[in-house]
């Protein structure tokens, strides 16, 4: 499945986002609110500056407490952001994530941000492929094919 397909699948349809000189607390309400995992940090226009995660969070209360919350977005998001093409396979982005140890992934075409894919939403089609490639080979055994 491309990610193009997964994009088309997701429930919101909007990039959230949040700007650099925003308060940490702001963007963990955020995502609180929205029930996702990670926002794009950027300002007006489709640069990305970085992402920041429920996990970039909870790691620097673990550091240095509360206090953190007080903290420019900019401070806390990963700005090394690794993206993938709407044209990449399921398998490819599972990689990439993987090995960069990472749970969202921006989609950049033409480079313009498109969308955000996270691991659930790449396992989610990954295993609706391999069912698909199941039931067709039992179809096949079967003789209805």
């Amino acid at each position: 499945m491309l990610v193009r397909d997964i994009l088309a699948t997701k429930q919101i349809g909007k990039i959230i986002s949040v700007a650099p000189g925003d308060k940490v607390s702001s963007a963990a309400k955020l995502l609180s609110e929205m029930r996702i995992g990670a926002v794009i940090v950027r300002e007006e226009g489709n640069e990305i500056d970085g992402i920041l995660s429920e996990r970039d969070i909870v790691r620097e209360l673990g550091r240095n407490g509360s206090g953190c919350l007080d903290n420019k977005v900019s401070k806390l998001m990963t700005s090394n952001v690794k993206s993938c093409s709407p044209m990449d396979t399921s398998q490819q982005v599972m990689q990439m994530m993987t090995d960069g140890r990472f749970r969202h992934m921006p989609v950049m075409e033409d480079g313009k941000l498109i969308g955000v894919v996270s691991i659930g939403d790449v396992v989610a089609a990954r295993i609706k492929e391999v069912q698909f490639e199941n039931d067709a080979m039992a179809e096949m055994l079967a003789g209805n094919i």
